[in-house]
């Protein structure tokens, strides 16, 4: 497998392709199609989150795409015994441990990290033993991050939303205070060691300033790019993306 380390990476999330799918039922569109067609525009890795109640990714598609993929998964879950046996079993590339709450229609926030600390530690424990690397989807929470160091994380993944939100909505100083927390952040997460990636609602108009930040290396993108797969098509919406992600670097 590729080594990735040292660029700006995008992962392109495709839990939306399997919601179109379950909306009606039957097989497509398909999430497994829809990932080769991410490897194929340039895509460095495929998340999928298994939730508990399936209202997406099945665990056939995890499945699939283990076994199709030649680019990292990763799998994004809840801390709970069944998905823990689940990432046990396939042992994918990655496993980002995200906060689920069964009547939320997205992830509404960074999971809570210093509350259950020694739960956790456990927890990941034996997926780090497995070869998985361990992500925590993480407010930028200097606690939150120190607690994500400690209990054994590789990786901690900046909550974008309340950043996205805020742009949309013409909250600009709202957006600049959450930008500046999340350069801070990304810079005390390196310091310790932790390799840092962000994500959630990013589009074309609000990435550039997240993919400037110097110590991310990863962004996970996933409902705005499969929207705009609708009206540009799944490999030139992915394209775009990496252009402007890579003029932001640059």
């Amino acid at each position: 497998m590729t080594d990735y380390v040292g660029k700006l990476r995008l992962g392109v999330n495709i839990d939306h392709v399997a919601t179109v799918r379950n909306a009606r039922g039957g097989d497509v569109p398909d999430p497994t199609r829809a990932a080769k067609i991410a490897e194929d525009a340039g895509a460095d890795g495929i998340t999928a989150h298994l939730r508990e109640d399936r209202r997406h990714i099945r665990d056939e598609d995890i499945e699939r795409l283990m076994d199709t993929l030649t680019v990292p998964l990763n799998f994004e879950m809840a801390a709970t015994e069944e998905m823990q046996k689940i990432a046990l079993r396939h042992k994918p590339h990655a496993v980002c441990i995200v906060p689920e709450k069964r009547e939320e229609r997205t992830t509404e926030g960074g999971l809570e990290v210093a509350r259950e600390e020694n739960r956790l530690a456990g927890y990941i424990a034996p997926l780090r033993e497995a070869g998985c690397r361990v992500s925590i989807f993480i407010a930028a929470d200097e606690r939150q991050i120190s607690a994500a160091h400690r209990i054994g994380a590789q990786v901690i993944e900046l909550h974008t939303g309340a950043y996205c939100d805020a742009h949309a909505e013409g909250r600009f100083d709202e957006r600049d205070r959450e930008l500046e927390a999340m350069r801070d952040m990304a810079a005390y997460a390196h310091s310790l060691g932790l390799e840092v990636h962000a994500g959630h609602g990013l589009t074309y108009d609000c990435v550039t300033p997240v993919a400037a930040l110097p110590e991310v290396i990863e962004l996970n993108i996933g409902h705005f790019i499969i929207g705009e797969a609708i009206f540009r098509g799944l490999g030139p919406a992915i394209t775009e993306m990496r252009r402007v992600m890579d003029a932001a670097r640059a």
